[in-house]
């Protein structure tokens, strides 16, 4: 395949004895993609191999001799070599704002087997300086390993020998070395008490280097170690929000990361200057003594004011949206951890969170979304849910269940007549030999119930649910749902549950769509749609399966501009500034294993 890129000469096209300078300025289209294989997404109009944007939005698709009629002198032109071209991806439920360390961490994604990922941790410890850690947070599979099996505290010590180190598997365990025990003081009285953290000890009383926690206590560990500088977390932004163009993704939902506004001040430094390449929406959290929706009530009416809706970045359509908020209760959140069994909840518990406090964003319009794993817990959520709304109608207001991993038919209907939404994940991509070793391999092929979600009709969206508890490449989700296997190469769906390729994609464009709002805006290649495309390194609807959670792109495009290049693209990619702190591990490794 020919790779070529060209910009429009400045001729002078032909001129009507009506037309002025001022009307060739306006008339034109400010950028045309010709000679490409387009998946647009709009059924009336499925394929196309050129389209035209003005002004942030694709104007005109059709055909490359058509389309190219409409360029005036100042029209960017990029052949796009015959590539597949697809809307760009919407990550509807990721954790984008707590990756304030992003380039402190070693990245464990992608490394395909154990021995080259210990050889980055020891190589990473002669470059880390003394009074910082060797960190891998998250994102990660064991199953990912050729090995198939989890690094020894031995061959973690091996490795680095010389800093503290700490390597964390998801939120469900941990690895520390003795130096990071040391530092943060445990079995002493300098270590705090954060309950849901637990280090394993030996026959002998003495600490092994592993502790086991939640997502809770594991958020609560990370802020006891060296924390990035300001102009340090600007880069990390930078880096995390380069890592997902990467893979063609211009829209995340984060849902949940540090309250607004204090999560959000390096995004907004770089909403500013024009340098922030994501829409980003969010629902906040905020942390309360008693009830974490009463703070988030009186957060966004009192200390922040903000409706839901509102975008706080009126430079790009959908660029900063509050969206509501995080219906969260410590007490009502079945951490995921395939490793043990479902954590059941107090339906009692369930019933006074949906009456006490989820009934407040109701009666204030403000949607919310509802962490839920499990169906035991879905069950009871759903009485108190239909039970609200007889008093308390929804009304239409958006609202979804995130997760719901094992959801049952019946609970999906239920959830549709309440007019919600689903948002699933790849976690049984990345852990499902974990569900089948704790349930069996005949439930886990039914997990979740892809086909049976899909054929409801239901709003549902793919996500990736990163940085932590799984990966933030969104091929890896896509590679799952449709060839069914793990990355371990284990099957995990059943095939009756998999889904076309059209539909897999259809759940990271046009399904996560309904999450923002931006159902007729977003998630096509067709006219009146945001100028939002990714053109692959791959043909994503022709390549083997396992092939498929390799995909990457080589041009991403966010509101008509380019923001990612690679290849015969990279002279089109804005210029990075370098990565802080200098020692970082993304400098050496990139966010993704082969990013580099």
């Amino acid at each position: 395949m020919t790779k070529t890129l060209s910009v429009a000469t400045p001729t002078t096209p032909s001129v009507s004895s009506g037309d002025t300078p001022s009307t060739q300025a306006t008339s034109g289209a400010d950028l045309i993609v010709f000679n490409a294989e387009i998946f647009t997404g709009n059924l009336a109009q499925p394929e196309a191999s050129a389209f035209a944007v003005k002004k942030g939005r694709i104007y005109s698709v059709g055909a490359d001799t058509d389309i190219l009629g409409l360029k005036n002198a100042s029209t960017q032109i990029i052949d796009a070599g015959g590539r597949r071209l697809i809307p760009s991806i919407n990550d509807a439920h990721m954790h984008l704002l707590n990756e304030a360390n992003y380039t402190y961490n070693v990245r464990w994604d992608g490394v395909p087997t154990l021995n080259r990922a210990l050889s980055m941790l020891s190589e990473q410890a002669e470059r880390t300086p003394e009074g910082h850690w060797v960190k891998v947070i998250g994102g990660w599979s064991l199953y990912q390993f050729e090995e198939n099996r989890f690094p020894t505290m031995e061959e973690l010590r091996e490795a680095v020998p010389n800093r503290p180190l700490q390597v964390q598997y998801a939120y469900n365990h941990a690895f520390m070395n003795e130096l990071a025990m040391e530092a943060l003081g445990v079995g002493t009285d300098r270590f705090p008490d954060l309950q849901v953290i637990e280090f394993e000890q030996d026959d002998k009383g003495n600490y092994t280097g592993v502790l086991h926690g939640d997502t809770f206590g594991f958020v609560a560990l990370e802020a006891l170690v060296p924390q990035p500088t300001f102009e340090e977390q600007l880069s990390s932004l930078i880096y995390t929000v380069h890592g997902l163009n990467r893979f063609g993704v211009t829209s995340v939902f984060d849902c949940g990361s540090r309250g607004y506004p204090d999560a959000h001040v390096t995004a907004e430094m770089l909403m500013r200057e024009n340098r922030f390449n994501l829409r980003l929406s969010f629902v906040d959290m905020q942390w309360g003594s008693s009830s974490m929706v009463d703070a988030e009530i009186n957060a966004i009416t009192a200390i922040s004011p903000m409706s839901p809706g509102q975008n706080l970045n009126p430079s790009m359509a959908h660029g900063h949206v509050f969206r509501g908020a995080k219906a969260l209760d410590t007490e009502v959140h079945d951490h995921e951890n395939f490793d043990l069994p479902a954590v059941l909840l107090d339906p009692e518990r369930i019933h006074r969170h949906v009456e006490q406090d989820i009934a407040k964003l109701v009666q204030r319009r403000i949607p919310f979304r509802m962490h839920i794993s499990y169906n035991e817990n879905i069950t009871p959520f759903l009485d108190a849910m239909e039970k609200m709304n007889e008093t308390t109608p929804l009304d239409g207001l958006k609202w979804s269940i995130e997760h719901a991993e094992t959801i049952s038919p019946e609970n999906i209907i239920r959830v549709k007549n309440l007019g919600g939404g689903i948002t699933l994940d790849p976690k049984m991509a990345m852990h499902g030999d974990a569900f089948i070793k704790t349930y069996s391999r005949e439930k886990a092929l039914e997990t979740p119930r892809l086909r049976a979600l899909v054929d409801s009709g239901i709003p549902l969206a793919m996500t990736t649910d990163g940085f932590r508890a799984s990966s933030f490449n969104p091929w890896v989700a896509v590679s799952w749902v449709v060839s069914g296997k793990a990355v371990s190469g284990t099957e995990v769906l059943a095939e009756h549950n998999r889904l076309s390729r059209v539909e897999a994609l259809n759940l990271f464009t046009r399904g996560a769509a309904w999450f923002t709002d931006a159902e007729a805006e977003m998630g096509r290649i067709a006219p009146g749609n945001l100028a939002d495309f990714a053109l692959l390194d791959r043909d994503y609807f022709s390549v083997p399966e396992d092939e498929v959670k390799h995909v990457t792109s080589v041009l991403t495009v966010l509101d008509g501009r380019v923001v990612f290049g690679a290849e015969d693209f990279s002279t089109l990619a804005p210029v990075l500034p370098d990565i802080l702190p200098d020692w970082s591990p993304i400098k050496y490794y990139g966010g993704y294993y082969g990013a580099k």
